[in-house]
């Protein structure tokens, strides 16, 4: 009887594992499909730019059955857009519920960037010369260091992890309400960085 139950619990383990690695592998396969879908639309609207595997491909996915046309006329931007030359600012693309930003600055030493998050809009950002790295956590990582204003839609926050990934002309960002980031922080030196930031009302 003792060994019939042994079995029997070694059974029950073996078909819980399996079913572990079953639900596993249907994630990874979602995630892949998810990610292939995103790099699908950014071939047909944004060239051969690719975007970050940082990107909540869920969460992006989501937001794109919710508002198709919105996303696509913002990758459109990106493609017919001749990013170089237009001029910095503000350009709306749908009123305010999509809006490109233009800017130019120099990268910041570490301490002097900070994380930030959005409640409205997601950030389609994307370097268009130079190279920055963009810190990216998930928001329960961090703590509010400037509450959220809500007319701006942002708010600060810091963290003692790090995260940063390289953003340079051949890759994009999304950052979703969830998404805590931290744009601008010098690569090796400080440097010259164009960029545009495609904000898409969710």
């Amino acid at each position: 009887m003792r060994e019939r139950g042994g079995e029997g619990a070694r059974e029950r383990l073996s078909e819980g594992a399996r079913g572990i690695e079953i639900n596993r592998l249907i994630n990874i396969k979602y995630i892949t499909h998810i990610m292939n879908m995103l790099i699908t639309i950014t071939n047909k609207f944004s060239g051969n730019i690719v975007p970050d595997e940082s990107i909540n491909v869920e969460e992006f996915n989501l937001q794109y059955e919710l508002n198709p046309e919105r996303w696509q006329k913002a990758f459109a931007f990106l493609k017919e857009t001749d990013l170089v030359n237009i001029t910095k600012g503000r350009h709306e693309l749908e009123g305010t519920d999509i809006y490109a930003g233009i800017d130019e600055y120099t990268t910041k030493n570490e301490e002097d960037a900070r994380y930030e998050s959005h409640c409205k809009y997601a950030d389609i950002q994307y370097v268009v010369s130079g190279e920055e790295l963009i810190g990216v956590l998930p928001l329960e990582r961090t703590t509010v260091t400037i509450p959220y204003d809500e007319e701006k839609d942002i708010c600060f926050l810091k963290s003692t992890d790090d995260n940063y990934r390289h953003a340079a002309p051949d890759r994009y960002f999304i950052f979703f309400p969830q998404d805590a980031h931290r744009p601008c922080v010098r690569k090796d030196d400080n440097t010259a960085v164009r960029k545009v930031v495609v904000k898409v009302k969710l």
